[in-house]
């Protein structure tokens, strides 16, 4: 199925608090490892130590597991209440615990995501990833679309626009931030689709996008590649689409959107 690397996520492993190395392949399906608080360091935060503690247990326990009370889990993490929510923040981004309200509620361990892959990264999905691949298969059927309209209806200011979010995903390609290079990819994207005139063209592509958007935890690396190479790599692509909306290259921008949709698989 045909569809694009960049689609990716709302809150992420590599987000802020714990970020993985970027070779590091995680599994469909699978908890990423937990750190020992030796491992990191103290300017990491206590809230990460916490986090941190937690996982470890999840890692020990069965998906849709009990974990305990906030108030439990606060004590043995030894933390503040403050400093604990954070925690728990870190954790839901990840996509490791969900809390339930009230009797018997508390920390529960989360169930396992739907995965979709795009290129050489996986998004974890909070849905049936049968919606999203689709969103994802008719968003990139899209795009030469929105290419053409670009072309022909590209101004100087749009063009600096688009220059700005990519600058926008370098710094999250050096920062090593998947999460944020997720988001300015988007961006990037949604700003291309408001050049064109056609209105249905541009809602039907931000709906898309927002089905890809609000149903995607995380985002993973595969195993082919490290995730931080690749993004590096869809960064330069995105270059050279800008690049040749600029120059009103037709052939070179369609063969760049082209490339940009790569295999994606459940």
């Amino acid at each position: 199925m045909a569809t694009a690397d960049d689609h990716l996520a709302r809150p992420v492993p590599a987000r802020r608090g714990g970020k993985s190395a970027p070779g590091d392949a995680v599994a469909p399906g699978r908890t990423p490892r937990a750190f020992d608080a030796a491992e990191r360091p103290v300017s990491q935060g206590r809230a990460e130590i916490a986090a941190d503690r937690i996982a470890a247990l999840i890692e020990r326990s069965a998906p849709g597991a009990r974990l305990g009370t906030k108030d439990e889990l606060r004590g043995m993490c030894g933390v503040s209440v403050g400093t604990f929510n954070e925690a728990l923040r870190l954790l839901q981004s990840r996509g490791l615990v969900t809390v339930r309200p009230g009797p018997g509620g508390g920390l529960f361990v989360a169930e396992q995501s739907p995965m979709v892959r795009l290129g050489n990264s996986v998004l974890a999905l909070d849905a049936d990833q049968t919606d999203v691949a689709d969103a994802i298969r008719i968003r990139d059927s899209l795009e030469p679309l929105l290419i053409e309209d670009a072309l022909w209806h590209g101004s100087p200011a749009d063009i600096a626009d688009l220059r700005g979010e990519l600058a926008v995903m370098e710094r999250a390609v050096e920062a090593e931030d998947p999460h944020a290079f997720a988001y300015a990819n988007w961006h990037l994207h949604a700003r291309i689709a408001a050049i064109s005139p056609n209105p249905l063209l541009r809602s039907l592509y931000g709906s898309l996008l927002e089905i890809i958007e609000s149903h995607t935890l995380s985002v993973l690396p595969a195993r082919e590649q490290p995730l931080q190479e690749y993004i590096r790599e869809r960064h330069t692509l995105h270059v050279e689409i800008v690049d040749a909306l600029e120059s009103r290259d037709r052939d070179r921008a369609i063969e760049l959107i082209r490339a940009h949709n790569t295999t994606m698989t459940h």
